[in-house]
């Protein structure tokens, strides 16, 4: 997988990227592995605690999937716990997930999300600061909150301790007024301690992926659904295209550069599961 440096000069060319310039402190520079969206389209973080409940597991699963569903980028820190369950939910769901590491792209921490890191990079990707060789400090971790805070248009804390190291990203994210999220849970489970206190300082209660959806897409919520991922990397650039305004089969076959039999058969799948729709003439939409 290619390996790309970007820096600060011409982060501004990325799209995905942009928020990142808002940062008090912006990143000297990126190193990313896998893909980025080529468009801006709405970016949720979702985190906590490395040691969750079956509780939040299952709401950390529940909502990644369908925020993902609605063409949500879920955005995480790759770490043990509720990271893991929403980076692997969203892959799941044939979304796009991206990694913020904190260390260099040379290894992976924790080591048994090898495999994951390897998914989310077919579909997603893997960002850092920090150049190769460079392992994993304390104040490693706490700097990439920023940026997994910076890259999110909204951050959801599914389950954590009350003073839990979550809470220097939901810091960042009030910093760069960035909307935060909280699922209540039981007042007498310790990991839902911190959301319940994030609540009763003015969090977002967030039952489903609507709630966040109302706040940061509505258009979504009304069925609107501007974003939307194809199960390939194929697909989803057909999708872009479509989005972008080139609706004609034969543009679709020549900006999507693919061979003929591929296109084809994405084009065939996608209207078989109902993604893209022939309107007549050679004419295709969303």
């Amino acid at each position: 997988m290619k390996i790309i440096n970007i820096n600060r000069e011409s982060i501004v060319s990325e799209s995905f990227l942009s928020p990142l310039l808002q940062l008090t402190k912006i990143p000297e520079n990126l190193y990313i592995k896998g893909n980025l969206p080529t468009s801006r389209p709405p970016v949720v973080a979702i985190i906590g605690t490395r040691r969750p409940t079956l509780y939040g597991r299952e709401v950390t699963h529940t909502l990644a999937t369908d925020l993902a569903r609605n063409g949500v980028v879920v955005v995480s820190g790759l770490a043990a716990g509720i990271d893991t369950a929403a980076h692997t939910a969203a892959l799941e769901a044939g979304g796009i997930t991206i990694a913020v590491l904190a260390q260099g792209l040379h290894s992976i921490y924790p080591a048994s999300n090898r495999g994951l890191a390897e998914r989310i990079t077919k579909n997603g990707a893997l960002i850092t600061e920090y150049e190769m060789g460079e392992e994993a400090f304390k104040s490693h971790f706490l700097a990439r909150n920023r940026i997994v805070s910076g890259l999110a248009d909204a951050v959801i804390v599914t389950e954590a301790a009350d003073r839990s190291g979550t809470f220097s990203t939901v810091a960042h994210a009030l910093e760069q007024n960035k909307e935060v999220f909280a699922v209540p849970g039981p007042i007498t489970s310790l990991l839902s301690a911190g959301p319940n206190r994030l609540l009763q300082q003015g969090a977002h209660v967030v039952l489903t992926a609507d709630d966040v959806l109302n706040v940061i897409a509505p258009d979504l919520v009304a069925g609107q659904k501007k974003f939307v991922f194809g199960n390939t990397p194929l697909e989803t650039k057909i999708i872009e295209l479509i989005q972008q305004g080139t609706r004609n089969g034969d543009e679709l076959l020549a900006k999507s550069e693919a061979d003929a039999s591929d296109f084809m058969q994405a084009m065939t799948m996608m209207e078989l599961n109902g993604t893209v729709r022939a309107v007549g003439g050679n004419i295709w939409t969303i």
